[in-house]
């Protein structure tokens, strides 16, 4: 657990503004890990299989390419012999090359899918690991959360982060990367066969005779290097532009699912309005966002498409002279114009794939991001020591919110066997959070925490998974390790006997029940696994006094017959009939709760203080 001082690595509000060779060397840090994992030789088995299909593609082009000069010099002498061998020959040329295409196809979706399947199977182990998913939302917003003064948070939005940009980046990393590599060892293969049709361009200037060798070389590279930097300056803001969408979108999804989570509690409250208003918001940021992209997108694509249109007579323009004046051939005019549109579409990659680079980069940003905190999160040292023992004991106990501010200092407390202890105090003074530093979750803490083994916790809101009723009730652990009768058991003395008889029922049970039900299932998979010590924040919150007394009856047999004890919070004065000690915090002086100083201090029922404050 990392100290109340201690923070993760945070991300900019701001968008990413890291140079395109800082964003190459993240994009080789996120996929080493597959290559180099239990899945390398597959991996590199497909991606060894892929390139050489790319590089058969090339070849392919490279046979279509003479097979075009033959072609149309046979129709140029109206040779027919010649005409119909080179249709037979394009035959083969065309089975062999669509035969190329669909295994490369195959084989590169077959890369993609594998190694999205194991990053995203590597990223949730990583997350859910340690609690990090936990500390990475306590930290989000936190005041304390600061580069250059400059307001940061963490990674936004992780669940999108791990099913959409995950996808995103796998499958533009391979096809990408490909592209490239099908560029350059075209741009090689081709560059050559066009130095050599093009031949020496003559001229005269200043009455001096000049001869430029391979002159269509020089001028697609000139071309080419002209419409990339235009491209670039005006494709540069889609990079910034496509984080915020991805970052927008997930928000405004985001809040769809908490209305549809939360959807009777916003209806009772009569909250369809303020819900609108708000999910309204977020889509007008998407809207926004997506609408300026557009804009800029539009720009990119009146250049390209523009680039792409004078390219198809650029290389006539170039080579008709020397038709015309008998120097070359139909067919040769027609393999300088396909060689010529070759190496231009080569050199041309970055003009034709900038705004695909964008969405590749801002996605590669924000998965490293995600990778920086979570990798931040498993280096940080743990600032309490959560030892085992057969207490509940602690030593200079430092108990703090995320932005800092003190709430326990050097606190001292212990629960021997067989107590019971009710923890009472002002909402906001931090019982909640004492609970958390026991359960060993809290990173704002410093201290020595001894817990025993065999412990449970019941949270104000307890978490019932959707899916059949018996996995619900033995959360976390497999229904399998308990018989039928058990369960039908811990459900009736949970006082829910209805539920009894839909053990193998599917719904979606947070939804369904109610807030007493929930509180009642909780408190079975209590009676259910017997804990010997029992952590319980506000479990009968929702409940009837009636109900109350018979369930704290129930739980509290249920400690003292493990030879644990039982610690609660609660506001309703009747849970202290059930309880032998009584620790409450008490306000400090006023003033308190800044420059170090804590906001409360515990005492016990007499009074005396249960740990020392400073």
């Amino acid at each position: 657990m990392s100290s109340a001082s201690s923070t993760l690595p945070a991300t900019s509000l701001a968008e990413p503004s890291r140079s395109f060779l800082q964003t190459l060397r993240r994009i080789g840090r996120l996929s080493a890990p597959y290559f180099r994992s239990e899945e390398k030789w597959k991996a590199w088995g497909l991606l060894i299989g892929v390139v050489a299909l790319n590089l058969g593609t090339v070849y392919v082009t490279v046979l279509i390419n003479d097979w075009s000069r033959v072609f149309y010099d046979a129709l140029q002498a109206k040779n027919q012999p010649v005409f119909w061998t080179q249709l037979l020959r394009f035959t083969y040329i065309a089975m062999a090359g669509i035969l190329v295409a669909v295994l490369k196809f195959y084989l590169t979706q077959l890369l993609q899918v594998r190694w999205r399947a194991w990053m995203t199977r590597s990223y949730m182990t990583r997350w859910l690991a340690n609690h990090t998913f936990y500390r990475l939302e306590l930290a989000r917003y936190s005041a304390r959360n600061t580069v250059d003064g400059a307001q940061t948070a963490n990674p936004d939005n992780p669940d999108q982060r791990i099913q959409e940009d995950m996808q995103l980046f796998t499958d533009y990393t391979v096809t990408l990367s490909m592209g490239i590599l099908n560029s350059v060892v075209t741009l090689v293969t081709f560059i050559g066969i066009l130095w050599g049709l093009s031949g020496p361009l003559a001229f005269t200037l200043g009455g001096q005779s000049f001869s430029v060798p391979g002159y269509m070389v020089w001028v697609a590279v000139i071309y080419c290097a002209v419409g990339t930097t235009i491209t670039h300056y005006i494709g540069r803001p889609l990079i910034g532009l496509n984080f915020r969408q991805q970052r927008f979108e997930a928000d405004f999804r985001h809040h769809l699912i908490r209305v549809r989570e939360n959807s009777e509690a916003i209806a009772l409250d009569r909250g369809e309005k303020v819900e609108h208003g708000q999910l309204d918001t977020r889509f007008s940021s998407v809207l926004r966002n997506y609408l300026s992209l557009i804009k800029q997108q539009k720009n990119l694509v009146a250049f390209t498409a523009s680039f792409g249109q004078l390219s198809v007579v650029f290389p006539f323009f170039l080579a008709a002279p020397r038709f015309f004046s008998g120097a070359i051939q139909f067919g040769e005019l027609m393999q300088i114009s396909r060689t010529f549109s070759t190496v231009q579409d080569s050199l041309s990659w970055f003009v034709d794939n900038y705004d695909r680079v964008a969405v590749w980069r801002a996605t590669a940003d924000r998965l490293s991001t995600f990778d920086d905190a979570m990798r931040a999160h498993a280096e940080t040292q743990a600032a309490v020591a959560r030892q085992p023992g057969s207490r509940l004991h602690t030593d200079n106990l430092d108990l703090a919110l995320p932005d800092g501010t003190k709430l326990l200092h050097h606190t001292a407390l212990t629960v021997q066997p067989g107590e019971s202890v009710l923890l009472q105090g002002p909402s906001g003074s931090g019982k909640s959070t004492l609970f958390r530093a026991f359960a060993g979750i809290w990173p704002f803490a410093v201290g020595t925490v001894h817990v025993p083994t065999n412990t449970m916790f019941i949270p104000q809101r307890p978490y019932v998974p959707d899916g059949s009723l018996r996995d619900a009730l033995t959360y976390p652990n497999p229904a399998s390790d308990y018989d039928d009768d058990a369960l039908r058991q811990a459900l009736n003395d949970a006082l829910l006997p209805e539920l009894a008889k839909r053990l193998d029922d599917s719904d979606a049970w947070s939804q369904k029940l109610s807030g007493g039900e929930q509180q009642r299932l909780a408190i079975a998979r209590v009676l259910l696994k017997k804990p010997a010590w029992l952590f319980a924040d506000e479990a009968t919150s929702a409940l009837d006094a009636e109900a109350e007394a018979v369930l704290y009856k129930r739980l509290a047999a249920t400690v003292q017959a493990a030879g644990g004890a039982m610690v609660s919070i609660a506001h309703r004065p009747s849970v202290g009939d059930h309880h032998k000690q009584r620790w409450t915090l008490v306000p400090e002086a006023e003033g308190t709760g800044s420059e170090g100083k804590a906001r409360y201090r515990l005492s016990t029922d007499a009074g005396s203080p249960a740990g020392a404050a400073a």
